[in-house]
C-alpha cells in the first residue's frame, strides 16, 4: 500500500492531517493542533478536495463526512462491538450527542458504556466518525490529549452547547 498523506490548515485550529489508502480510504486522522504547515499537501484532486471539505469543517461549515470511505479495519468490520459503534455513531446526525451508553445500546451492547469510551479513545478516524458527539452522562466527557476544551469547540461548531 501507498498511503497518501493529506494535510490541511484549519484556522484558529492548527494543522490537521488525514492518510488515504491507495484506494482512497482514510485509515488514520489527526485532528488540527497547533503547529508549523510545512507545505500544504493534498497530492490529488479528491485529495485536494477532502482537505477542502475538512477546512470548511473546522470553520464551522455543515459537513457529515457520511460519504467519506473509511478502510475497512478490522476494529471496524460490522461483526464487531467497534464496528457497531461505527455504524452507530455516523447515523448520529450533525448537531445531536449521545452518552456513551446509548452509544452502546444503539451498537447492541446496551451494558458496554465503558466499551464505547474506549472505542471513542481509541479511535484513529475522527471527524470522519464524530466521535466528539459521544458524551458522559453527567457532562461534556473526556477528550484525551486534546482535552474537553477541544471538544467542546468542535460541539460548539455543530450548536451543542455544553
Amino acid at each position: 500500500m501507498k498511503p497518501t498523506l493529506v494535510q490541511y490548515d484549519a484556522p484558529g485550529w492548527g494543522v490537521g492531517e488525514v492518510w488515504l489508502d491507495d484506494r482512497g480510504r482514510v485509515f488514520h486522522s489527526e485532528l488540527p493542533r497547533p503547529r508549523r504547515l510545512s507545505r500544504l499537501r493534498a497530492d490529488s484532486a479528491a485529495a485536494q478536495a477532502l482537505a477542502v471539505r475538512l477546512q470548511a469543517f473546522f470553520a464551522g461549515g455543515v459537513e457529515d463526512f457520511a460519504d467519506v470511505p473509511l478502510r475497512d479495519d478490522t476494529r471496524f468490520q460490522n461483526t464487531t462491538f467497534y464496528g457497531a459503534c461505527a455504524v452507530a455513531l455516523r447515523a448520529v446526525p450533525r448537531g445531536e450527542v449521545v452518552t456513551y451508553g446509548e452509544l452502546a445500546a444503539l451498537a447492541g451492547r446496551p451494558n458496554a458504556a465503558r466499551a464505547a469510551g474506549t472505542f471513542c479513545a481509541r479511535c484513529e478516524l475522527a471527524p470522519f466518525l464524530p466521535v466528539h458527539r459521544v458524551i458522559a452522562s453527567n457532562g461534556i466527557g473526556s477528550w484525551g490529549s486534546l482535552g474537553t476544551e477541544y471538544k467542546r469547540r468542535m460541539l460548539e461548531l455543530e450548536g451543542v452547547l455544553l
